[in-house]
């Protein structure tokens, strides 16, 4: 199995961004020292939901940091960058790293409507703006010359230098959560990552990428490859005792919790709703925490000590998970509860899985 380390840890005042992000830097720097075989970073903007803002100027200092663990986004929001420009950072990035990137793609988020505002655009056409700047990013990276007329771009570029360090060019993940994502990035041949849904639904949703793989006639080495490769998210923590580490995971949590609705309630434009459909206990504003943050437990989170863990881990692997991305990280939970339960897990779980 391999097994990544996520982060989307907050920095709860302006005053703390410094502080908050040092331990995010050291945290990340250790996943490689602890065993991890990558990391994953998230972008969030304006409220200190993601401590670093921007994960692409994060990474340069990681991988400046680091020599063997690979370096992921999960995911870079698209409609927010340029693509040529975008095409450039992660070339350079890519060659800085020694080809070590892994590069997560999304339309964004679908809640924090006021970092579209904060851009200067609305959700509306996220879509339609990620598939035009990804067409441009993979183009740009392997034509030249590059001209390009769309909806939200023309230009017209010689070539772009530096060229990725990977060739053609580093890995494009797709986030997937329906089940026609699953099967069409399996006839596509992408590497995949998934949010925390429960491991029953995780069975079927592998199953349906498994057949996509097949439908889309990829050899298979291709097909074995992007089956382990397929990326589950859970949050990871481990302490001293069961009742420990769920304590400590429940008041990082609910922490997240508040931050998230706050800046939701008090930065969303008044004209801005989230279907109802896609709003789990979780994002619902109106559930109570207690439900919200139980629901999470269940259905996303692996806690406990070691053995615990480890169990719940052989649960995952049993349901043909291959690679899990630990999110353990959490909001405004104390740098060293995080380096301890990595230890912890570096120690005592990862091994009997690697």
């Amino acid at each position: 199995m391999q097994f990544g380390w996520l982060t989307l840890a907050l920095s709860p005042s302006p005053e703390e961004d410094y502080p908050r992000i040092e331990q995010q830097l050291a945290q990340a720097c250790y996943a490689e020292e602890a065993g991890f075989d990558d990391i994953w970073l998230t972008e969030h903007y304006f409220t200190g939901e993601s401590v670093y803002n921007d994960p692409i100027t994060f990474a340069s200092a990681v991988a400046a940091r680091t020599s063997r663990v690979r370096i992921g986004f999960a995911v870079i929001q698209m409609p927010f960058h340029h693509p040529v420009q975008l095409a450039v950072q992660l070339a350079l990035l890519d060659n800085i790293s020694r080809g070590r990137l892994e590069i997560g793609v999304g339309r964004g988020t679908i809640y924090n409507e006021y970092e579209f505002v904060g851009y200067g655009l609305r959700s509306g056409d996220s879509r339609a703006r990620m598939d035009e700047a990804l067409e441009i990013l993979t183009r740009a990276w392997t034509e030249a010359p590059l001209t390009y007329s769309g909806t939200y771009y023309q230009l017209d570029i010689p070539a772009l230098r530096p060229r990725p360090y990977q060739k053609p060019h580093p890995p494009i993940w797709r986030s997937v959560v329906s089940p026609a994502s699953f099967t069409e990035c399996g006839r596509l041949g992408v590497p995949i990552m998934t949010v925390r849904i429960p491991i029953e639904r995780l069975r079927e949703r592998l199953k349906l990428y498994e057949a996509g793989l097949a439908e889309g006639g990829h050899d298979a080495a291709t097909q074995k490859r992007l089956m382990q490769q397929a990326a589950i998210w859970r949050n990871v923590h481990v302490a001293e005792s069961d009742a420990q580490a769920e304590d400590e995971l429940i008041a990082a949590l609910i922490e997240t919790r508040h931050h998230m609705t706050h800046s939701r309630s008090a930065f969303n434009p008044a004209d801005f709703h989230v279907d109802s459909a896609l709003l789990n206990p979780w994002a619902n504003p109106e559930v109570p925490d207690e439900e919200g943050v139980r629901y999470v437990l269940e259905t996303g989170s692996i806690y406990g000590t070691p053995k615990r863990v480890s169990g719940q881990i052989e649960e995952l692997r049993d349901a043909g998970v291959h690679h899990v991305m630990c999110q353990m990280s959490f909001g405004d939970m104390a740098h060293d509860k995080i380096i301890a339960s990595m230890r912890r897990f570096g120690e005592h779980v990862m091994p009997a899985f690697q």
